[in-house]
């Protein structure tokens, strides 16, 4: 099992890195601006850094804007994950214009992710493109009326016996069981947010069953 911390919140880094469940941290230009950042503005060698500072084997990030000005800022971005002794991941939406930038993204010799995906015939252009990960939306399919277990089956199915495995790094979870169920069809790569990873962490009757320990050491 392969879990991310889906933010761009270094509140939420402070809190849930240090428990070593995660082995890296996802984040686009929403997670940014829920954190109060400007996409465009983000000191990336600052942001990198502090990834590796807590922990982070990985960071993924998100290239955005015009797309003749991706192959640039993926370079820009391996190189600081270089520096800083941590795999930068370059993730890139499917969508036509961003497709075209892949082979040029990928020459540079860094890992790339295929994000945004609502349908498992994006998988088919994902391993097209030899991809290293696409990212389903789960919760989001499943919010837009589409049968996410069904295309999240075909996607596992995909990868049986290929000769290029794609691996699915599963986003938009909404909760635990989410996870669970998904698990069960093979899927060992989620990236979740702060308020996942707290439900996973939170367990009253396991809390219980240490405060009784707890409290028997004491009165002993």
């Amino acid at each position: 099992m392969t879990l991310y911390l889906d933010s761009a919140d270094f509140n939420s880094w402070d809190e849930l890195m240090p428990l070593g469940i995660f082995k890296g941290i996802t984040t686009n230009p929403i997670l940014a601006a829920k954190a109060g950042l400007d996409y465009k503005k983000i000191n990336w060698a600052d942001m990198v850094k502090r990834a590796s500072d807590h922990g982070a084997f990985e960071f993924y990030a998100q290239v955005y804007g015009s797309s003749d000005t991706y192959i640039d800022w993926a370079g820009e971005l391996y190189e600081i994950g270089k520096k800083n002794g941590i795999e930068t991941i370059i993730k890139i939406p499917l969508v036509e214009t961003a497709i075209q930038q892949v082979a040029s993204i990928k020459s540079l010799g860094g890992r790339i992710l295929m994000t945004a995906c609502y349908d498992a015939k994006q998988m088919l252009i994902a391993k097209s493109l030899k991809a290293d990960f696409i990212a389903p939306y789960f919760g989001r399919m499943n919010e837009a009326g589409i049968d996410a277990l069904h295309h999240l089956s075909l996607m596992a199915e995909m990868n049986k016996n290929s000769p290029h495995k794609c691996e699915v790094l599963v986003a938009s979870i909404r909760d635990v069981e989410q996870m669970i169920i998904l698990s069960k069809l093979g899927h060992n790569k989620f990236t979740i947010s702060p308020s996942v990873a707290k439900e996973l962490i939170d367990q009253k009757n396991t809390i219980q069953a240490y405060n009784e320990f707890e409290s028997s050491v004491l009165k002993s």
